[in-house]
């Protein structure tokens, strides 16, 4: 239950901290990264506790975790990208415990 917590709570406190004037908007982009947990329905079981999903998952292999670094440079796609990166971050936090 934390870790689905903080997939919510992160966001919210970096749109809260750092785009006060827009922060709903700002949430709603940074909560795009949780998208990717739609690889999750092509493993078998859906949900493993046990199981790390970075390396596992498609949207969560190490070749398109650059990808997501990526898009932190552009102005237009870097809150989805903050997003994506603290939602890979999560997990892999959530494989070291």
């Amino acid at each position: 239950m934390i870790h689905i917590a903080l997939h919510f709570l992160v966001p919210l406190a970096i749109a809260g901290t750092f785009y006060l004037k827009k922060w709903l908007k700002a949430f709603g982009l940074l909560l795009c990264g949780l998208l990717i947990d739609v690889d999750h329905l092509l493993a078998d079981p859906i949900y493993d506790p046990d199981r790390c999903s970075i390396g596992f998952h498609p949207l969560h292999t190490y070749w398109v975790i650059p990808v997501y670094v990526a898009m932190l440079c552009h102005p237009k796609t870097r809150l989805v990208g903050i997003g994506l990166c603290v939602h890979i971050l999560l997990d892999a936090g959530d494989c070291w415990l």
